[in-house]
């Protein structure tokens, strides 16, 4: 199926009028394309459809799956449409009266410090491997990174003697988030043995390599930490984000302010920090009722 002109032209409207990062264009590269195959399939086109086609598709495929994910294939079509009304393409937008759907906040899995700390403990830094692996959890829990932060990371982005790290979030920008001693001490490690080991004699920016000392890929990092989380029963449970999740709760709950551990996760809105928030009370919650002697529930007896 070719894709759709106007489709085509939006695309590039997104990728190089406003910057936006491969991996979104291609998320809603996707979504218009599923809305285009269903448009074909009842012989309709972008600028042909109408409100009762917008209607019917998310009536049918288009509204299958997360509530996320719907609002997410919602947006690409608001966005299409108003790009299209706005550039004259079009005089009335089909999705004028669509509605996003309420997303459900799940609070996030979090590691409590015992996990973590085991996770850790389990990982030996013996060889060029086992170096890189510990630096790499370390600074994905130390640092709060994302996982696309943490591979995209350089060797000039890490400052040890200033125990900071310079790494680039969303929307390409750019922040400096504080490296702790553990942290600090495994980096210092790897970048002295193991990395060197791993460069075999060639110079390679990319801060953390695999073993055949190209740079380590998204599906490489899930494999190392799969393994990991297998060693102490947690296989499932957890995942690379997983790490900035427990960081931003963990330092919420021993007192830090919601303002600088937000620009430590470097969010633009203050209100995706305070989910972390939540989960720090359901947590306190959840102590509270299996220690306080006085919460615990009793029987009922009838009088």
């Amino acid at each position: 199926m070719d894709v759709d002109p106007m489709i085509a032209e939006y695309l590039d409207h997104l990728r190089y009028e406003r910057g936006l990062s491969a991996n979104t264009v291609t998320s809603y590269g996707r979504d218009l394309a599923r809305y285009q195959a269903f448009l074909e399939g009842r012989g309709a086109a972008v600028l042909t459809a109408g409100e009762a086609d917008v209607d019917d598709y998310f009536a049918g495929p288009g509204g299958g799956g997360a509530a996320a994910t719907v609002a997410r294939r919602v947006a690409s079509l608001r966005g299409l449409y108003g790009y299209l009304v706005r550039e004259e393409f079009l005089t009335a937008d089909p999705t004028a009266r669509l509605r996003t759907p309420k997303r459900r906040q799940d609070l996030p899995r979090v590691l409590s410090v015992d996990e973590v700390l085991a996770l850790l403990a389990s990982v030996a830094p013996a060889g060029p491997l086992g170096q890189r692996d510990v630096a790499m959890f370390e600074l994905l829990y130390g640092c709060g990174l994302r996982a696309s932060e943490l591979l995209g990371l350089r060797e000039g982005d890490v400052d040890l003697e200033a125990g900071l790290v310079r790494c680039i979030g969303k929307g390409d920008t750019e922040r400096v988030v504080p490296m702790g001693g553990a942290a600090a001490a495994a980096l210092q490690r790897y970048l002295r043995d193991g990395r060197r080991a791993l460069q075999r004699g060639r110079r390679r920016p990319q801060l953390f390599l695999n073993a055949r000392g190209t740079p380590l890929t998204r599906q490489g990092l899930d494999y190392v930490l799969r393994r990991a989380l297998r060693k102490v029963d947690l296989e499932g449970k957890a995942s690379a984000h997983t790490f900035r999740h427990s960081f931003a709760t963990h330092l919420l709950a021993a007192g830090a302010d919601l303002r600088s551990v937000q620009e430590m996760l470097g969010h633009a809105n203050v209100a995706t920090t305070q989910l972390y928030t939540h989960v720090t009370v359901e947590h306190l919650r959840e102590v509270f009722l299996e220690t306080h002697p006085r919460a615990r529930r009793t029987k009922r007896t009838r009088p």
